[in-house]
């Protein structure tokens, strides 16, 4: 038995209705929907930790929803495991003419052009009737990552920034309005979601991963704020009884010590 057939046959073992297991036969798409964004999101931290041995357990984990996924929709008869690998394999060798067919491309950033006109007219083949160049962008996304997506799909229709410093140049005029509004709860949380929308697509100009941009920030400030609790606990302070300026001071050490 392959050991892809047998994960197929230990799900359906999972879920049948009689033998299987109680918790697993519960299960629905929108209750096994959650796990499957975490594991995603445990397979990019085993990157970032360059963890070989966590990725190859946590792509299994991933893998396990793929298959979690088809089996429910085998029961419901939409279809299986074998049609998603179909549709896949299919959509690869259609999104690549320059590798399964006659065409070429010069680099990297031109099959990237080439992708999104696929995709855009796949969309349109799909649709029944007048669409956006917005359709299509799931409101699931993490917001970020959703941000980035509609203004690079709103750019391809010509709408965007000539350049970076006019994204900077917007950057400035949002942050004003937010200070602005900083007496107003509603309207700044408002402006700040403009300023963080403006964020993204400043990232987006500069070809920088904003998801990931942020999540190095957060593994940085978390490794001098810990740099910074132990530097409290070797002289016996305690942290939230440091005068502010005194605070400030130890944590601009621990930012010039540790980088």
């Amino acid at each position: 038995m392959s050991t892809m057939r047998q994960l197929l046959d230990i799900m359906a073992r999972l879920r049948d209705p009689r033998s299987g297991c109680p918790w697993d036969i519960e299960q629905n798409f929108r209750t096994i929907a959650p796990y499957t964004i975490e594991e995603a999101y445990e397979v990019a931290d085993a990157i970032d930790r360059q963890d070989m041995d966590a990725l190859r357990d946590e792509l299994g984990d991933l893998l396990l929803q793929v298959v979690y996924h088809a089996r429910m929709a085998e029961e419901a008869g939409a279809f299986d495991f074998l049609e998603v690998v179909a549709g896949i394999s299919d959509k690869m060798i259609r999104r690549h003419p320059h590798v399964f067919g006659d065409e070429e491309v010069a680099d990297a950033e031109s099959q990237t052009r080439a992708w999104e006109r696929l995709k855009a007219a796949e969309r349109s083949a799909e649709s029944h009737s007048a669409s956006s160049v917005l359709d299509h962008i799931t409101n699931g996304l993490p917001a970020m990552v959703r941000a980035e997506k509609l203004g690079r799909r709103a750019a391809s229709a010509g709408f965007d920034w000539p350049d970076t410093r006019g994204v900077v140049d917007k950057l400035r005029e949002e942050l004003a309005e937010l200070e602005a509004d900083l007496a107003d709860d509603q309207r700044l949380a408002e402006e700040v979601g403009d300023l963080l929308f403006t964020v993204v697509n400043l990232c987006r100009h500069r070809k920088i991963d904003a998801d990931r941009a942020l999540r190095d920030a957060n593994i940085k400030f978390e490794r001098r704020f810990r740099a910074l609790e132990a530097r409290c606990a070797a002289t016996g302070q305690v942290m939230s009884e440091i005068d502010p300026a005194q605070l400030e001071e130890l944590w601009q050490t621990v930012k010039i010590e540790g980088s």
